[in-house]
């Protein structure tokens, strides 16, 4: 069974009976899995994944997470599976320190301190903010927020990370430092992770990719074969990463190379090792 299921989804705001948000989604998602879903603004990419812990229940359609329905009777069980993170690090913070913040969710469920005190050293320690602990929230770098607010996630043992957006707001070094947190606790938890991006670089770590166009999956496949679209991608406002162009001149040019994904530095490895000639 797969950890995640959608099937036949339909949302509409409910003042709007004509226009769907949401337009017959369906897709499963398996554990350990990462998915990146891309798309123009407007295109139903925040939406969706809201659908998943039940902060936008569809009028039609299934979602089962971890082969529980969303319903009214499941909704808290599934809350506790999903996580999210959302865009802006400093609408997230409820707590005066680090360690406060961590350990809302926990308070919320009763856990008891003990306990808490070691889920949120362990949650810290994941994410690389344990010297940290006792700082203010507002003190942080952009990035060190967004890890402190991922700690806090993992701190309730979620199944699914949710990122929206997540590293938009960021500058160069706070989104590398959330994305290589996000792929060593995904490795070590084996967790599942949904983010939501316009970098197309960004979307490049993750298994496969969502390309959402008026509410519908458009495109679904390996990152390497959703950047051949290329003028497909530029038509709904989304830039195929440098090195996917490259490659497509370079082959253009007669050069064999890789099907999969690479870095410019892989393939700038690549091209040295060869033999090839231009």
């Amino acid at each position: 069974m797969s950890l995640i299921t959608l099937e036949n989804i339909m949302y509409r705001y409910n003042n709007d009976q004509e226009n769907n948000i949401l337009d017959d989604v369906s897709f499963t998602i398996e554990k350990g899995e990462w998915v990146t879903i891309i798309g123009a603004n407007g295109s139903g990419k925040s939406t969706l994944v809201k659908t998943l812990n039940g902060l936008n229940v569809p009028q039609n359609g299934n979602v089962i997470i971890d082969g529980l329905a969303l319903n009214e009777e499941n909704i808290w069980a599934i809350r506790q599976k999903v996580g999210m993170v959302f865009q802006n690090p400093d609408n997230q913070f409820v707590g005066s320190t680090v360690a406060d913040d961590v350990a809302f969710g926990l308070e919320n469920i009763g856990m008891p301190r003990d306990e808490m005190i070691v889920k949120i050293d362990q949650a810290l320690e994941q994410v690389g903010m344990q010297n940290f602990k006792m700082h203010e929230p507002a003190r942080l770098s952009g990035g060190q927020k967004q890890r402190v607010a991922i700690a806090g996630i993992l701190a309730l043992a979620p199944d699914i990370i949710v990122l929206d957006e997540a590293t938009s707001m960021l500058d160069p070094k706070g989104r590398a430092e959330v994305l290589a947190t996000v792929q060593a606790i995904k490795e070590q938890n084996n967790l599942t992770v949904i983010s939501i991006t316009h970098d197309l670089n960004e979307a490049a770590q993750a298994d496969r990719i969502f390309v959402m166009e008026k509410g519908q999956i458009k495109y679904e496949n390996k990152p390497e074969e959703i950047f051949k679209l290329g003028d497909h991608l530029v038509e709904l406002g989304l830039n195929v990463p440098f090195v996917e162009q490259l490659k497509t001149a370079l082959i253009t040019r007669g050069l064999e190379l890789p099907d999969e994904y690479m870095t410019e530095e892989r393939l700038v490895e690549y091209l040295w090792k060869s033999d090839l000639k231009m």
